[in-house]
């Protein structure tokens, strides 16, 4: 149910990259209390991105979930800029986040819904 979708102007390695989602996976799995299995983690190509008018790197990040609640997008987001830090060298004020809830009814899966 969780997806979370990383998008960057920065390059990765190819071991970066699977690193960059196994760490994102379990996390993300970890701070919503769901099981990895139901965690999907997607990591787009350098895109060209501009912030703050320049191209210096940067990411944006997506987080749908089933049940995802305000309160808890504060950690999440420290949490995950702490992560595309560590892994990217990203200062997290190059990071946005957004965060949305999804309707169990508009969540798919298995050829049904949530």
């Amino acid at each position: 149910m969780p997806y979370l979708k990383i998008q960057s102007n920065h390059p990765l390695a190819n071991d970066s990259a699977k690193e960059l989602l196994a760490k994102a996976s379990s996390a993300v799995a970890d701070l919503l209390g769901k099981p990895e299995r139901y965690v999907m983690v997607s990591l787009e190509p350098p895109v060209p991105m501009l912030f703050s008018g320049n191209d210096d790197p940067t990411v944006f990040i997506e987080l749908k979930s089933i049940g995802l609640s305000e309160s808890q997008t504060p950690e999440l987001s420290r949490v995950l800029c702490e992560l595309i830090q560590q892994t990217l060298g990203i200062d997290p004020e190059r990071v946005y986040i957004e965060f949305a809830d999804a309707p169990r009814k508009m969540w798919g899966w298995n050829g049904s819904t949530f």
